[in-house]
């Protein structure tokens, strides 16, 4: 009988270890925010960002989660340094005053048991505008090289970049911007 209570008390604080929320750090050799705007009509141009840093808060029983992302700015990829240069120059992202770009969620709705959509506060060049992420995947699970718990997801939204003091020759160049993050996180 002792042991029956040993073996249950240990199940339930395992289960209450289980449930308790994860912090999870980003991992930027597998998170890459991309952005994509029409070009007069003509293409849509694909730019991303290689520096990515942030915390994502996971809590599977609970459903709950937040979400903080911050990008440098200067990391940006045209795929032409001197188109990158242009990019980050005071009529676009302004890079000298304004190096990195913010995400932070207020709210993580959930469908089911994976998030659905994630509301949250967007900074760019200083200016602070509400957006909400709609997730287009997700999944966690223990990560099999790593043997430690890991979570990734795909999520967008669209943006009218003129909000943000970069609207400049829109609206030949597309002002709706969708930015595409692709994140990976690690437990801490």
């Amino acid at each position: 009988m002792k042991r029956i209570a040993v073996a249950l008390a240990l199940t339930g604080a395992v289960a209450s270890a289980m449930a308790a929320p994860v912090i999870y750090d980003v991992d930027g050799t597998h998170t890459f925010p991309r952005f994509s705007y029409s070009h007069f009509g003509y293409s849509t141009q694909l730019s991303s960002f290689s520096k990515t840093t942030g915390k994502v808060v996971f809590d599977a029983q609970a459903k709950k989660g937040s979400v903080d992302i911050v990008i440098d700015t200067k990391s940006v990829s045209t795929g032409f340094v001197d188109f990158n240069e242009h990019i980050q120059g005071e009529d676009f992202l302004d890079t000298a005053k304004f190096p990195q770009a913010t995400f932070k969620s207020t709210q993580v709705v959930f469908e089911g048991d994976k998030p659905h959509t994630i509301e949250g506060q967007l900074t760019i060049k200083g200016v602070t505008k509400p957006v909400t992420l709609t997730v287009t995947s997700f999944q966690a699970m223990p990560h099999p090289m790593m043997k430690k718990p890991a979570l990734g997801a795909n999520a967008f939204t669209v943006i009218k970049r003129s909000e943000f003091n970069a609207g400049k020759f829109a609206p030949y160049v597309g002002d709706d911007v969708r930015i595409d993050i692709a994140i990976e996180a690690m437990a801490q």
